[in-house]
């Protein structure tokens, strides 16, 4: 099982961000679009964690993923300060902070479906396991740039900040690169030290 100390700390850690992030993010709407993930997660996760726990490694990757999207949610992407320094650090054309959580979000859900996947006993084959879970990952990339577009109709200019675009062309393309990298990363680096786990977990008893 989960060390239970540790995930409080993440869950508090979580929540301490998101209440900081909340009293003056730079656009209030582009905060809750942003943090809306977070919103819906931790529910589930709260309610699934003693009838369904997940690994250690897939609570911290989630814990760090969250505070990516709410520390985007409370500057917009194109303003957070890290950006700013990684933009001068590499001599960019814009702020990449959001790349990293295109990153994370290719990242966090392909090990979560590879954990369900060989968790529920659906596949077997470690191969094709690997395969399925960067597919979802892009599938759920794919879905998020469909709501940005979504969101970009119904709001207009005030969808702009959540897009943060920053005038590239490519920004949709680059995001589901990202993402893609982000979960093949997952499973070809990861997956030794996730097998680890979810032998240890499997072997743990049940609350």
């Amino acid at each position: 099982m989960p060390d239970a100390t540790t995930l409080r700390i993440q869950s508090a850690l979580v929540l301490l961000a998101l209440l900081a992030s909340a009293i003056a993010p730079y656009d209030r709407l582009t905060w809750l679009l942003e943090v809306a993930p977070v919103l819906i997660a931790a529910p589930i996760l709260l309610l699934s964690y003693r009838r369904f726990p997940l690994s250690s490694l897939l609570y911290g990757l989630i814990c760090l993923h969250a505070l990516v999207l709410i520390l985007g949610g409370a500057y917009s992407y194109a303003r957070v300060p890290l950006g700013f320094w990684v933009q001068d650090w590499l001599d960019l054309s814009r702020n990449p902070y959001d790349k990293l959580g295109h990153f994370m979000q290719g990242l966090v859900p392909a090990l979560l479906a590879r954990e369900i996947l060989l968790r529920r006993g659906y596949l077997s084959s470690r191969a094709m396991t690997g395969f399925l879970a960067v597919c979802v990952a892009l599938a759920i990339s794919a879905v998020y740039e469909l709501i940005e577009w979504w969101s970009a109709l119904a709001l207009g200019q005030g969808a702009e900040e959540f897009l943060g675009t920053q005038g590239d062309p490519w920004d949709t393309q680059s995001d589901i690169f990202l993402a893609l990298l982000g979960a093949l990363c997952s499973t070809l680096l990861l997956s030794s030290w996730h097998d680890r786990l979810l032998a240890q977990l499997q072997g743990a008893p049940r609350h």
